[in-house]
C-alpha cells in the first residue's frame, strides 16, 4: 500500500514526521492480525502495538496522540474510507439560493486550556465526519506538518485526497472540546 503521506503536497510530506511513516509501514506489515480484534474500530498504532482503540475517532485520536509516539491513525478493515465533508468555495449569506448556513466565531485551540486563534468565518456542519479547515486556516494556527497524522478526507461527491489530522481543541459559547482537525490542502474533491 502507497503511504497516504506521499498523496499530500510534496513540500507537505516532506515534513511529516519519519516514526509516523514507520508506524504506518509497521501497522500495513500486521493488519491482518488485527482484523479479528479490531475490525470497524479506530486505532492508533506505534512502536508495532495498538496503542488506543475504540469506536470514536476524536477519543482515540487524542488517546493516540497523548502518548508522543507520532501514531499511525486509522480505523481497521475502513482504511480506504475517508473521512467525508463538506467544502464551501465561497462565503454563505442570506442571497444563497439553498438554505443559508450560519457563520460562527470559534477559537481553536493547540492545548487544552491554552489560548487559541479565533476564526470568525468557521461554517458548522453537523453532517462531516470531522472538523476541516483549509491549509491556510491551519498555518494561522500554527499548525506544523510534522505534528499532523495522514489520513483521507472526500467531498460528499468527490474522490478522496490526502490530509493531515491534528489534535486541536474547539471553544464554542465558554465550552472547549476535543477536535480531529483534518487540513483541506486544495479544491480537488467534489463537494
Amino acid at each position: 500500500m502507497k503511504s497516504i503521506a506521499d498523496q499530500l503536497p510534496p513540500e507537505i510530506a516532506r515534513q511529516i514526521h519519519p516514526d509516523q511513516r514507520k508506524n504506518e509501514a509497521a501497522y500495513w506489515a500486521v493488519r491482518d492480525l488485527l482484523l479479528d480484534q479490531y475490525r470497524g474500530q479506530w486505532i492508533g498504532f506505534a512502536d508495532g502495538k495498538v496503542i488506543a482503540s475504540g469506536t470514536s475517532p476524536v477519543t482515540v485520536f487524542h488517546a493516540a496522540e497523548a502518548t508522543g509516539l507520532h501514531p499511525f491513525f486509522i480505523c481497521v478493515g475502513r482504511e480506504e474510507e475517508p473521512c467525508r465533508i463538506r467544502r464551501a468555495t465561497s462565503p454563505y449569506d442570506a442571497s444563497y439560493p439553498g438554505e443559508s448556513l450560519p457563520v460562527i466565531n470559534v477559537e481553536f485551540r493547540q492545548a487544552s486550556g491554552s489560548p487559541g486563534v479565533v476564526l470568525d468565518r468557521v461554517i458548522p456542519d453537523t453532517g462531516a465526519d470531522a472538523s476541516v479547515l483549509p491549509w491556510a486556516d491551519c498555518q494561522l494556527l500554527q499548525l506544523a506538518p510534522s505534528l499532523g497524522v495522514q489520513g483521507l478526507i472526500s467531498g460528499v461527491a468527490g474522490a478522496s485526497a490526502a490530509t493531515l489530522a491534528f489534535q486541536i481543541w474547539a471553544l464554542l459559547d465558554g465550552q472547549q472540546y476535543p477536535c480531529r482537525l483534518q487540513a483541506d490542502f486544495g479544491e480537488s474533491m467534489g463537494t
